[in-house]
């Protein structure tokens, strides 16, 4: 079986914005303007935002009969009425924080360099049978994901080449 194509981008550049429906217009390419209580698609078309609603405070942007002649609406939407548009109360601040990570070189390079090392260790928190609490209740989970983490640091420091001596722990220097 051949190997997987490589999906990173070249050099620095982080990956475009991609639907997840194939072949749909991205969420991102509407332009919102909270301030002033505003959406327009890519057609063109511009709607008020509610106001702040329901248990998430949520605002909606409803397109109505806006989304019925356009010629972009196979490519906007799969609803069979029209489309709906839900903005969540933090939404300048996720906006912001994914220009950052598009255009900031050195956000991306703390994100190269500390991503992998996070995952590797929610990796170990779940593997073998630990995706799932183990227990009912906050209390004893609370007491059980430090522990697991513990053990895994314990772990980590012994293949590390952690010793006690006469009561002191130490890291023997690598043999290399």
């Amino acid at each position: 079986m051949p190997p997987a194509p490589d999906r990173t981008p070249p050099g620095d550049q982080t990956a475009p914005l991609r639907s997840a429906v194939p072949r749909r217009v991205h969420p991102g390419r509407l332009r919102i303007d909270t301030a002033a209580a505003i959406v327009t698609c890519p057609a063109g078309h511009t709607v008020p935002l509610s106001p702040a609603s329901g248990r998430h405070h949520q605002r909606k942007a409803l397109f109505g009969d806006r989304c019925a002649c356009c010629p972009l609406r196979e490519r906007c939407t799969t609803a069979e009425a029209d489309r709906i548009l839900t903005i969540r109360p933090h939404h300048d601040l996720m906006a912001a924080a994914r220009r950052q990570a598009v255009t900031d070189p050195a956000w991306q390079a703390d994100y190269r360099r500390w991503r992998p090392p996070v995952e590797r260790g929610v990796a170990w928190i779940v593997a073998r049978g630990n995706r799932r609490l183990r227990y009912l209740g906050t209390i004893k989970n609370d007491a059980w994901l430090p522990t697991r983490a513990a053990a895994l640091n314990l772990r980590i420091l012994i293949g590390l080449g952690l010793t006690r001596t006469n009561d002191t722990w130490a890291i023997s220097p690598s043999s290399a």
